[in-house]
């Protein structure tokens, strides 16, 4: 047993925060030096110094969350990838000015027959989309 053991000190134990500054391990307002790992003072309530900036970053990207963007649109999880299937083909469409330079007819009728079947799924995703979004729950009435 002890041979399954012996690198315990360095593998074992890890410490649950970064190092702090002295600085930075005791609260502005109070005084009270923060426990381990904290976000707020346990004493006063008011918040670490970097934990504002990590707050406010948190904030915007919380509306590009998927279960977010569902509930701000309203529509079904199927609905949404549909939708999402959609916009990525329009994007496509739009993208082929970048990806593809045409030099002769033939390949400009490729690219062009390449833009359609993109639109073609774009108008499919979209037709999904709304089959698939979610009804409005009719009211039993007597």
């Amino acid at each position: 047993m002890s041979e399954v053991m012996h690198n315990t000190q360095r593998e074992f134990w890890r410490p649950p925060a970064p190092q702090q500054s002295a600085a930075d391990a005791a609260c502005e307002r109070c005084g009270t030096e923060f426990m381990v790992g904290a976000r707020f003072c346990h004493v006063c309530g008011t918040a670490r110094q970097g934990q504002a900036a990590i707050t406010s970053a948190r904030n915007w990207t919380r509306y590009l969350e998927f279960h977010n963007i569902q509930q701000g649109l309203g529509l079904s999880t199927a609905s949404l990838i549909a939708f999402l299937i959609g916009a990525l083909c329009i994007l496509f469409t739009l993208a082929t000015n970048w990806i593809y330079s045409e030099r002769t007819v033939l390949e400009w009728q490729a690219v062009q027959a390449f833009r359609i079947q993109a639109l073609l799924g774009a108008i499919a995703a979209f037709l999904a989309g709304i089959l698939l979004r979610k009804r409005p729950e009719a009211k039993n009435q007597p």
